[in-house]
């Protein structure tokens, strides 16, 4: 840094205190996002640890006046890059704004700061009884606050939906320094537009989210886990809308190849229920009762059968569960070395059997590995992009032609090339694939009129440069 950012940092120790104003970087510079794609990180910032919107209002003022870029940062978990402080700059970390504030039994409400873990929200909700959060993003490490930025979804979007349709109320700080309430213990509010679904999903560019009210539901009782595997990966696929049409909506669809199945069995040490079988549906169902839980297992087996499923093994413990969630959980993590992306298409549900074929189609005819599972329920495809054998300008040319095809065909059924994921930095170029210009055009609009000096998580999502 320059010799003028020494009055920078002598202004920030004094807002939030010596203490929490940290020159070495090393842990706060990177996200989850795979190391080669991953945008380079500057090693000139400083870490700043606030612990309340008011401190938070002061750093961003003294930036916005100065033009100094801020990086939101939370647990660190996503995968575009979006965390990632790409310019000198200032770290805002969130970590000191942990504070579950309520839980509200009679509104189903729960109000807590952004830095709040998902793991820690999740635990302080099972000791309510009755009540339940039942979006589950993935990782528990990660923050609300960057669950809301990022519209987390998670395996349970099938039946509850994404974050997006629990959060009812925000605390944020604009880049100009405003502390901004939006929403609140309300279900319906059609006050004007819209500004507090505009910045859920906003990745950090337009505001700094410090506060959350969620709503919650009631505890929807017991869970089954099946595993469902099928000689034909398109079988599998197809099965899909048939077990929807059935009457039994799930908490949870995935689709999983072979090959991914094993990916997550090597990282988690556990075995998978059935060792045959080409690709797995894992199918999640709740219900108040053991003979409501079984009357839905069979209406499943009786869908998927067919489509020439080969069993349906049914996990009923909650051992079983976790084990068989947690290799799913983990596909990534089992061959994290050997991936370039993991590529995240939304498409509609219908059309994700045709789509995987056409995309394994092209990845062997390009000849690169692609590993096939996602959230097959509600269209949201996880392909994950591995190196395996290839030479470095190998796999760069034969990744930029399989992405360039993958995106391309998500475009043609009415698909958009990310749908949990995010933009950030690495899928920004492509974001023209299946969004209008003109979209694009709003999108810098928006960003300029929160954040004219453009010093929040400035080169992500969009340029405004």
């Amino acid at each position: 840094m320059d010799a003028g950012f020494n009055e920078v940092i002598i202004r920030l120790k004094s807002i939030v205190g010596e203490k929490y104003v940290i020159l070495e970087p090393d842990g706060y510079l990177y996200d989850e996002t795979p190391e080669p794609i991953r945008p380079g990180a500057s090693r000139d910032v400083v870490i700043v640890k606030p612990s309340n919107p008011q401190q938070i209002s002061e750093i961003l003022k003294l930036a916005n006046r100065l033009r100094i870029p801020i990086f939101v940062r939370g647990g660190g978990t996503g995968l575009s890059g979006g965390a990632v402080p790409t310019r000198p700059g200032i770290i805002l970390s969130m970590e000191r704004l942990n504070r579950i504030l309520e839980i509200d039994a009679d509104n189903l409400m729960v109000v807590c700061e952004a830095g709040v873990t998902l793991r820690e929200l999740l635990e302080a909700i099972d000791k309510i009884p009755g009540l339940s959060f039942p979006p589950h993003p993935g990782d528990e490490s990660a923050q609300i606050g960057g669950l809301v930025v990022n519209n987390a979804g998670g395996a349970r979007a099938v039946k509850y939906g994404v974050m997006r349709n629990y959060v009812v109320g925000i605390e944020a700080v604009l880049p100009t320094g405003e502390i901004l309430q939006l929403g609140g213990k309300v279900i319906k509010n059609a006050t004007g537009y819209d500004l507090l679904h505009l910045i859920v999903g906003c990745e950090g560019t337009l505001c700094v989210v410090t506060k959350v009210v969620l709503r919650l539901i009631p505890e929807p009782g017991a869970t089954y886990t099946l595993v469902i595997p099928f000689n034909n990966p398109e079988n599998a696929i197809k099965a899909v809308p048939e077990i929807l049409r059935s009457g039994v909506v799930p908490l949870a669809i995935e689709y999983m190849d072979i090959d991914a199945i094993k990916a997550g069995e090597k990282v988690t040490g556990k075995r998978w229920p059935y060792r045959g079988g080409k690709a797995h549906l894992m199918v999640i169902i709740d219900g108040r009762s053991e003979d409501e839980l079984i009357e839905k297992s069979e209406l499943i087996e009786e869908a998927v059968k067919k489509h020439n499923a080969l069993d349906v093994l049914v996990g009923t413990s909650r051992k079983e569960q976790r084990d068989i969630l947690d290799i799913r959980s983990l596909i990534y993590e089992g061959l994290k070395d050997e991936t370039i992306e993991v590529l995240d298409v939304s498409v509609p549900p219908a059309s994700i059997a045709e789509y995987v074929k056409r995309c394994q189609e092209a990845a062997d005819r390009i000849g690169i590995t692609v590993l096939h599972f996602g959230h097959a329920g509600d269209g949201n495809v996880h392909q994950q992009i591995l190196k395996s054998g290839l030479r470095e300008e190998e796999w760069r040319k034969k990744y930029e032609e399989f992405k360039e095809f993958a995106f391309r065909v998500a475009g043609e059924f009415g698909g958009y090339i990310t749908g949990e994921h995010g933009i950030g930095v690495v899928k920004k170029e492509d974001m023209r694939k299946t969004m209008p210009d003109k979209a694009i055009e709003l999108m810098k609009a928006i960003k300029k009129v929160f954040d004219p000096n453009n010093i929040l998580n400035p080169g992500k999502v969009v340029d405004v440069e």
